[in-house]
């Protein structure tokens, strides 16, 4: 029998899921992390220009290029170790440098990076960290490393992995434009476990970089949301007592609706991603499993001190957005109906006053119709009596006695002739 037929992206599937592993890091150790990301429009980007970008860093070095379409790579440059991955709204370089380095977090680490090739991104830094990896001291040379290298009032500093690492780090920019994240490793932990922690802070300073983006969208639009509720009370208010005509306000309602769409259109991307990168921050956090290190605050303390605030801000603002947009929908509606409903009493007047003109246009036309008779029989009998004249002498009848008797059949004949006219077209006005 011929075999199966695989479907055709089943291998492709299949590979995805093992597409981007874990750097294997030997300690001591230090990286340098580098996000880039189009100021606006990010993930409709040509994401060509991202490849060609890291080509052009990979020429520098003279390293082979990753295959066309490619979405991440890894390789080496000189005697680093680089690590680029392509993400919806923006793309990550991570490069490991082996040993301690002259110092604690030099910023000469992140000349990896030539000016020339920085100059030249097809985008802006949204974050940069330096990260060092050393072999773990005992807790109190950790505690005067940590008093050392950070900011005491916003460090945060947990044991990670089963108390296999302890990491910390302040989440502050330091003058040279970096964020600074330190690894502690015990003794044996395995290269790979190394990896995954220094990927998962990479990945925590990114992902909550790009949640904030969320918040400062919300406040850029906070005044304008607060203008706009205040104008839609203030419209529901006249719509309530009756205030101004119903169509201008109407109008107006529907002028509010059309901007709280169109505002809720041009956020909807960003609250959507807020809310998958706030997912990402709190599981990567998770999956560290933080115990308290020296009673100092963990990560997870960290974010929800600092974070989480702010998510909850663009949270509100969203279901604010919602529920303006609700609003002006529904009392658009309501005054909609109740325009419609003065307009069918108008109309109803209309009616009635057109049913009473017809009356009134009946009787004058059985008014007129009356004379009509009168008069058409006037000149009825006037013809038959000059018709009759001559018969007058023989039947020996005067001239006003021939009249009288002709009048009486010729106004019968004239009126049952115009009512015969009036009935047929009646019946023939619905056809019509």
């Amino acid at each position: 029998m011929p075999p199966i037929q695989d479907h055709p992206l089943r291998y492709q599937l299949a590979n995805e899921l093992h597409a981007r592993p874990f750097p294997s890091l030997q300690v001591p150790c230090r990286a340098v992390y580098l996000a880039i990301k189009k100021a606006r429009a990010a993930a409709a980007r040509d994401r060509a220009l991202d490849l060609q970008h890291l080509t052009d860093l990979l020429d520098r070095y003279g390293t082979a290029h990753p295959q066309p379409g490619a979405t991440h790579f890894s390789g080496r440059i000189g005697r680093h170790l680089l690590k680029w991955e392509q993400h919806t709204e923006f793309v990550t370089y991570t490069v490991f440098l082996q040993g301690m380095g002259e110092r604690p977090f030099d910023p000469k680490d992140f000349e990896v990076f030539p000016d020339s090739w920085l100059d030249e991104a097809p985008g802006v830094r949204v974050t940069s960290a330096l990260l060092r990896v050393i072999p773990r001291p005992d807790d109190a040379a950790i505690g005067d490393a940590v008093q050392d290298w950070f900011v005491p009032e916003s460090v945060a500093v947990s044991r990670v992995i089963d108390d296999d690492a302890v990491v910390a780090g302040d989440f502050r920019i330091d003058v040279a434009g970096h964020q600074r994240f330190a690894v502690f490793t015990s003794e044996g932990i395995g290269q790979r476990r190394v990896g995954r922690i220094v990927q998962r802070l990479c990945e925590i300073e990114t992902y909550k970089t790009m949640s904030m983006l969320g918040f400062s969208r919300v406040k850029q639009i906070g005044p304008r949301m607060g203008e706009i509720d205040e104008e839609l009370t203030r419209l529901m208010e006249a719509m309530t007592h009756g205030e101004g005509p119903e169509e201008e306000t109407l109008k107006q309602l529907l002028s509010v609706s059309a901007e709280l769409e169109s505002l809720s259109a041009h956020v909807s991307f960003r609250m959507g991603a807020t809310g998958a990168y706030e997912a990402i921050v709190g599981q990567r956090i998770s999956v560290l499993r933080e115990e308290r290190f020296q009673g100092r605050q963990t990560f997870a303390e960290f974010m929800m001190r600092r974070f989480d605030p702010a998510m909850r801000t663009v949270k509100s603002a969203q279901t604010r957005l919602v529920t303006m947009a609700e609003r002006a929908t529904r009392a658009a509606d309501l005054l909609r109906t109740r325009v419609e409903v003065g307009r069918s009493a108008q109309n109803q007047q209309l009616l009635e006053s057109m049913n009473k003109r017809a009356e009134l246009q009946l009787r004058l036309q059985k008014t007129v119709e009356g004379l009509s008779v009168v008069a058409i029989s006037y000149y009825a009998v006037s013809l038959a009596g000059y018709l009759l004249y001559p018969l007058a002498e023989y039947l020996d009848l005067s001239r006003g006695m021939l009249t009288a008797l002709v009048t009486v059949p010729v106004v019968v004949l004239v009126w049952t002739m115009i009512r015969r006219i009036r009935h047929s077209m009646e019946k023939a006005g619905p056809d019509l």
